[in-house]
């Protein structure tokens, strides 16, 4: 095979400048930190994503919308952002080469309650007051907030080579968006959905606000735990009417507000009485207990029982007979508030894996007690004990202004309070502290409670009556009907964990008692309860007037001194009617987005219905879950087609990133070592749908790989240097070795396009990235490059250059997507022309009858056996027997006749890169080389017989016999 460098002997002609070297100044040595951004600002300047969007009208191409999930405007990107934002890029950038319009409209989330922290803790730092601001001031320092973030974030999502529409991008703040989201806001008032009802959310004091279960994170957390006996005072007989219930709780603050105990009917109880306990026992032998029969024995050794007797099994029947005592009825300085009948109730919570098998049950205080009391319309027994800095209110005798979470988010005293009230008591048996995961905010990071408040829901089964009912004629069931019918999910796991979701799913929190958000655009009457027909004030030319308001001025305007009796004039008394202030759910915001962006951007979608979200497997909780039922609750369906979710990203080791731990990776940093493209590959490689990990180590690897195929790009722009149509052979013509290129290029190209189609992208880079190192590297440029070098103006050469053009254009067109930059290099080396861009080409065509099964049957066989054969060579060249494979010219053994014949057939001495071969059927000898796995295959090695050619290094035994001196008889036509 020729080198590409020729060294002539030492009195012979130097043939190296006769040699048909490759030319390219495509470098071995990317640069891709330095030269990106002359890339990015081509692009721009050349303006290849507006003149995409031009192409796509005046071809009438087929929209493809990828809809952004909006980020949250503050901070630097993490690598979660560049993994999230790559692959919606990759999708976004090969469905505009297969054809399609592929519009991207990036997008931020501005309101909420992160950017509102910050601005107060900039407050603090002052000594500044958030209540002494006006609201209206305060908005507009949030929104400059955002404002500066977005701008940040924008160009360093841009440095990862994302393409879309940059200059309009959509933003939750802006004043069409605030307006669209009060009027999808006011399509719930009006449809009977939207209702302010008192039931436990999940509530931060440290925050002061409601929280949505995408809120929420869960964490290890130490909390007490107690077993508290509750006295039977009517409903039994005998034994049982002496005995009492015990139940068991981490939560102690919430005692002062139970008003029932629940037991499951499915579970064994039993009565037990204490015979023996230690000195020290808040027990007393003689006493009757009842217990879950599994729980028994744990519970009273808890409380230092030593010896006990189960008297007798208790019936399901007799439990729901029982009335209790509180254990703090009857305490002195009560005044009574606690002399209550305990209720027995049933529930199907209850189990007997912990505690007692009885649940203390606060209906306002925890989300199963709550529905308890709703399944028995016992609504009017809620309490309201506990105010929005979790400190019992002044009302409750002995624990007000106790906190149960003080402002920085540590324990505060309600707990160890009451537990001290029920010592004093008598109401304990047993205490002690338990570790267990636990709800916290995501943002402070502090514990919340469950507290009742009133808040406004969306209630997700109430019948609908707006004319979209095909899917369901409630939230619930069109949201369940779309997962199963209109969305198809990749993976498909995340189709399960929705509809779980949804289908267990409460009603919506859309209120957040904060400042900087839409507020919930309604008036209520004043004196009215919830539960009137009137209480809300329901008005179409209202609604109407507030959009149009919002519409020109933002949501700030709500705030405005006279706002109310602008907007109520001719329409309501003033008077009769309060505003209210609360603050809509981000997720709300970002749950309306189908509507200010799909439906209402010219590069949205006429139906609102985008082809894609995509975001993290957090998002089936997320804006998933929130634009699933914000859109079913105004247009009746899902806004998506495909749901398509990726896992978080760890390190090395497989552990989540964390500063303290010194393991975090930033985008930034890759850029700075390695460039976008690398970070870009790493994207492509993994399997994103699971957890991915990255770290130095894995970025050395994609690093490998990138310039093993840089390397194989510059081989072919070499190579085709001064390429031209004359050159060009037809596939029918090409030898046998072409045409099984092409073959592979066929099926790869089905490969390419249905990984892309199904946003498989590692199936794509793998499959790519595996031909052009293995079928072309190590087997087809291997064996052309003799005939690329050395040949004339063959047949051979110009069919070898015709496929190498071939190649180009589809691998280098085929990667784009994930090589952004690097593929433009790559095609600019080409084609330099003033607008060039591989970005602004599609991915071309290629023949089905390139197809070719019964070649590549043939070609299967021929590469097995040439196997065997580069095996046997690599070892002889290992032992320095020789020095390449050209000074060989073995002996193979080919037992199957009809392999020989299909050798028989090719240039085998070519494909195997020597100088000379011989195929025999003849028995091997025991000592020839063979490969366990290319059964009837054995090669015996022997050295080429003649000359050295000075210009091709094969050894042949007719060098020296031309006209030109050391030279072939195929190099001696080259010269002429």
């Amino acid at each position: 095979m020729c080198s590409d460098v020729t060294t002539p002997s030492d009195s012979g002609p130097d043939y190296k400048s006769t040699l048909n070297l490759p030319k390219t100044d495509f470098p071995m040595r990317a640069g891709l930190p330095k030269r990106e951004p002359e890339w990015l600002k081509r692009w721009e300047d050349i303006g290849v994503y507006d003149r995409l969007r031009e192409s796509g009208k005046t071809e009438g191409r087929t929209p493809f919308v990828l809809h952004d999930g909006p980020p949250y405007a503050n901070g630097h990107l993490h690598i979660g952002h560049a993994l999230n934002k790559t692959i919606k890029d990759i999708i976004v950038r090969s469905h505009q080469m297969m054809g399609f319009d592929a519009r991207y409209v990036p997008g931020w989330d501005c309101h909420g309650l992160p950017i509102e922290w910050k601005i107060e803790e900039k407050y603090r730092q002052k000594g500044k007051n958030k209540d002494d601001v006006p609201v209206i001031d305060f908005r507009q320092e949030c929104r400059a907030f955002a404002a500066e973030w977005i701008d940040v974030q924008r160009a360093e999502f841009k440095r990862l080579g994302i393409t879309g529409n940059w200059a309009d991008p959509y933003l939750t703040m802006d004043f069409h968006a605030e307006a669209v989201i009060a009027d999808e806001f006011m399509k719930f008032l009006m449809n009977g959905t939207l209702y302010q009802g008192s039931k436990p959310v999940m509530w931060s004091p440290v925050e002061k606000t409601a929280l949505a279960e995408a809120e929420i994170e869960y964490h290890d957390h130490k909390s007490h735990t107690i077993w508290v006996p509750f006295k039977v005072v009517s409903g039994a007989e005998g034994d049982l009417a002496e005995a009492r219930v015990v139940i068991w709780t981490t939560t102690p603050w919430t005692i002062p507000s139970n008003k029932a105990v629940a037991f499951n009917p499915k579970i064994a109880y039993g009565l037990y009485r204490v015979d023996a306990t230690e000195e020290e026992s808040w027990t007393a032998p003689g006493e009757l207990y009842l217990f879950a029969d599994a729980l028994a024995e744990d519970a009273l050794g808890k409380s230092r029982v030593t010896e006990f007797t189960k008297v007798r099994d208790v019936s399901a029947d007799e439990l729901g007979a029982l009335t209790l005592a509180h254990p703090f009825a009857g305490i002195e300085g009560a005044d009574g508030f606690w002399d209550y009948d305990v209720p027995m109730i049933d529930g199907d919570h209850v189990t007997d894996e912990a505690g007692t098998g009885f649940v203390h049950t606060a209906p306002s205080h925890g989300a199963d007690d709550y529905e308890c009391f709703v399944k028995r319309n016992w609504i009017d027994r809620m309490t309201h004990n506990v105010g929005e800095d979790s400190e019992f209110l002044p009302h409750v005798p002995f624990f007000a202004d106790q906190r149960v979470i003080d402002h920085k988010g540590k324990e505060g005293k309600a707990n160890t309070a009451v537990i001290a009230k029920l010592v004093e008591a008598g109401g304990i048996i047993a205490r002690g502290r338990v570790t267990h995961s636990y709800p916290h905010s995501w943002r402070s990071k502090a514990p919340v409670i469950f507290r009742n408040t009133p808040q406004w829901f969306a209630s997700v089964d109430r019948k609908i009556d707006d004319g979209m009912g095909e899917y369901g004629d409630t939230i619930r069931s069109r949201a369940l009907t779309s997962i199963d019918k209109l969305v198809k999910w990749h993976p498909q796991t995340g189709r399960n964990r929705l509809y779980s979701m949804i289908e267990s799913r409460p009603d919506w929190v859309l209120s957040r008692q904060r400042a900087w958000g839409v507020p919930l655009t309604c008036f209520t009457k004043v004196g009215a309860l919830p539960t009137d027909p009137d209480f809300l004030l329901r008005n179409a030319d209202l609604n109407a007037r507030i959009t149009a308001a919002f519409e020109d001025h933002g949501a700030d305007v709500w705030y405005e001194d006279g706002f109310k009796e602008k907007m109520l004039d001719g329409i309501a008394d003033p008077a009769a009617y309060d505003q209210v202030f609360d603050v809509l759910d981000v997720w709300f915001d970002s749950g309306s987005t189908h509507a200010f962006v799909l439906r209402d951007r010219e590069d949205g979608t006429p139906d609102g219905i985008a082809d894609v979200y995509l975001e993290g497997t957090d998002q089936h909780r997320g804006w998933f879950h929130s634009s699933l039922l914000q859109a079913c609750g105004t247009k009746g369906r899902a806004p998506y087609k495909n749901v398509v979710t990726h896992g978080f990203t760890l390190d090395e080791k497989g552990m989540k990133m964390s500063k303290s731990l010194g393991n975090t990776i930033v985008p930034e940093k890759i850029i700075q070592q390695y460039g976008a493209d690398i970070a870009r590959l790493w994207v492509a490689q993994v399997d994103y749908t699971a957890d991915q990990r990255i770290g130095p180590e894995i970025l050395k690897g994609v690093a490998d790989s990138y310039r093993r195929l840089r390397n194989t790009m510059r081989y072919m722009l070499g190579s085709l240097a001064d390429f031209s149509e004359a050159d060009r052979v037809d596939a029918a013509d090409m030898p046998e070795l072409e045409q099984w290129v092409l073959h592979r290029l066929a099926e790869l190209d089905e490969q390419v396009r249905e990984g892309y189609k199904t946003f498989d992208f590692s199936g794509v880079w793998t499959a790519v990235f595996n031909f052009a190192t293995v079928d072309l590297s190590a087997f087809y440029f291997d064996i052309r490059k003799d005939a690329l070098y050395c040949d004339g103006d063959t047949a051979r050469r110009r069919a070898a250059r015709t496929v190498l053009d071939i190649l180009y254009h589809r691998i280098t067109r085929w990667l784009a997507p994930i090589l952004t930059f690097t593929m433009e290099e790559v095609w600019l080396e080409r084609f330099d022309g003033t607008d060039a861009s591989i970005h602004l080409e599609d991915f071309v065509e290629t023949p089905a009858a390139w197809k070719n099964a019964e070649l590549a049957a043939k070609w299967s066989a021929i590469r097995k056996t040439r196997r065997v054969v580069t095996a046997a060579l690599e070892i002889q060249r290992q032992d320095k027997v020789i020095g390449a494979s050209l000074e060989a010219a073995p002996v193979v053994h080919v037992e199957d006749a009809a392999v020989r014949d299909l050798l028989a057939t090719v240039d085998f001495d070519d494909l195997c890169i020597t100088s000379a071969i011989n195929v025999t059927g003849d028995p091997a000898p025991s000592e020839a080389f063979r490969l366990p796995e290319t059964a009837g295959v054995a090669v015996v090695f022997e050295k080429a017989e003649g000359e050295k050619c000075q210009r091709c290094w094969k050894i042949l035994p007719d060098v020296g016999q031309h006209s030109h001196a050391d030279v072939c008889g195929r190099c001696d036509e080259a010269l002429d």
